[in-house]
């Protein structure tokens, strides 16, 4: 149905290509979880990949949430100590965002069937919303502001939920019949986009008012694939674009206020299926080659950027594809959120591409809360002689100079692992000068 609409849409011509090979990230282990996620995560900075381990990657089963400071370069050595470790869920957790606009405010769900609201710069679960959802939580997604949260159920329920009244505020049952895992997303107007199964095992995707959820504003039958269609939404554009796990394929609509609502715009196809996908932020693309949209596709040993191209030629900005697009600034900090404030994404322009500012280090003040107990443990192995001689500036000394002392041993690391090539280079060469 979709193919025989042809509307006038300065998207309906965006084409995907594949980057070459040598732009690819090749002896990736991607993870063999069975879990209906992304397995990546993506930043104008770094990519982030959920990888075989051995013991298949602890962390996803320990109920710990482990938060890390990348530094600004990268890493030179192995990162030994989290920023903050959070406890809270009792079984593992397969969700975990950010709040998108409020500074250290963290949302994570387990199979607990428990949500938890963060403030990560305290370490404390400031939020359970618990006994909302009877089964396991498919995904969890904020409103644009942050102040609203959609979720889809096992028990094929679509919920929206206001976080700090812990209050269901509108529900749907039956969103999608099917017994296949469903998401759910958040529109920049308010409105809720699903995929999910039908009863006939077609796969679906569903537009709705949360103000009014008897019945869509929108549903439409897309194949009998089984793979989960995972949603990413382009708010500066209203474009969606689905990838389903083992496709090979990337469907993108455009969303507007004319009927069908859901329009379809083209399908990016390879050979190769996806095991999972990463998506680029807006402020981390080519604005001088109109590349709208960019992906990181997992392979099985392999990860393959894949980038959303609008056909034009003019060298000039293209301001109606690159309208002010949300920045990483937060508008609020946590604790005003917590005490009932909103804020909008604080937006940028991209005429003269993204510049990133200052290296925002997380700051995590300890507080009396989950991790009091490991603290107090480690204040009873002080003495208190040791306690006494040890003012809050020495403290403050100290960890000033343990961590120039680990920025020494990184650079020391860096120059012997550099005297190791330069050796092997000169042997090299001297081989081929004999």
């Amino acid at each position: 149905m979709f193919r025989r609409v042809v509307r006038a849409s300065k998207f309906r011509h965006v084409f995907g290509q594949a980057v070459k090979n040598d732009q690819c990230y090749d002896d990736i282990r991607v993870s063999r979880v069975t879990w209906d996620s992304s397995f990546c995560a993506v930043n104008p900075k770094f990519v982030a990949i959920i990888i075989e381990a051995s013991g298949g990657g602890a962390f996803l089963v320990l109920p710990l949430l482990k938060v890390w400071q990348i530094p600004e370069n990268g890493l030179v050595t192995p990162l030994a100590e989290p920023v903050v470790v959070l406890e809270g869920h009792s079984k593992r957790v397969g969700i975990v965002t950010w709040h998108p606009t409020a500074r250290n405010v963290l949302m994570s769900a387990g199979c607990d069937n428990l949500i938890i609201i963060w403030n990560v710069g305290t370490g404390e679960a400031m939020i359970q919303l618990e006994d909302m959802h009877p089964d396991v939580i498919f995904s969890a997604c904020w409103s644009r502001n942050g102040a609203l949260i959609c979720t889809a159920c096992k028990d094929k329920k679509i919920r929206v939920i206001d976080p700090r009244k812990e209050k269901i505020v509108a529900e749907k049952d039956k969103a999608h019949d099917g017994a296949r895992p469903m998401r759910a997303i958040f529109l920049a107007d308010g409105n809720i986009f699903t995929t999910g199964f039908s009863r006939m095992s077609e796969r679906q995707l569903a537009l709705w008012n949360p103000k009014s959820m008897e019945e869509p504003i929108s549903v439409h039958e897309l194949d009998t694939s089984n793979g989960v269609l995972l949603p990413f939404y382009d708010a500066d554009t209203n474009v969606v674009y689905l990838c389903g796990k083992g496709d090979s394929s990337i469907r993108y609509f455009e969303i507007t206020d004319e009927a069908p609502f859901v329009h379809y715009l083209n399908t990016f196809s390879s050979k190769e299926p996806q095991r999972g996908m990463g998506y680029m932020p807006k402020r981390g693309l080519d604005v001088n080659k109109c590349e709208i949209a960019r992906f990181y596709k997992l392979h099985e040993r392999k990860c393959e950027p894949i980038i959303m191209t609008v056909p034009r030629k003019s060298d000039l900005f293209q301001d109606d594809l690159y309208p002010d697009t949300a920045g990483p600034d937060c508008a609020i900090e946590a604790e005003d959120w917590f005490d009932g404030k909103n804020g909008e994404p604080i937006l940028i322009s991209l005429k003269n591409g993204y510049v990133p500012g200052k290296n925002r280090d997380l700051k995590v003040v300890k507080k009396s809360n989950v991790l009091e107990g490991k603290l107090a443990k480690k204040a009873d192995n002080t003495s208190p002689a040791q306690s006494k001689a040890s003012p809050h500036p020495c403290t403050q000394n100290e960890g000033k100079l343990e961590e120039l002392l680990r920025e020494v041993k990184s650079l020391r690391d860096l120059v012997t692992l550099q005297d190791r090539r330069i050796a092997k280079l000169e042997d090299q060469i001297s081989k081929v000068a004999i």
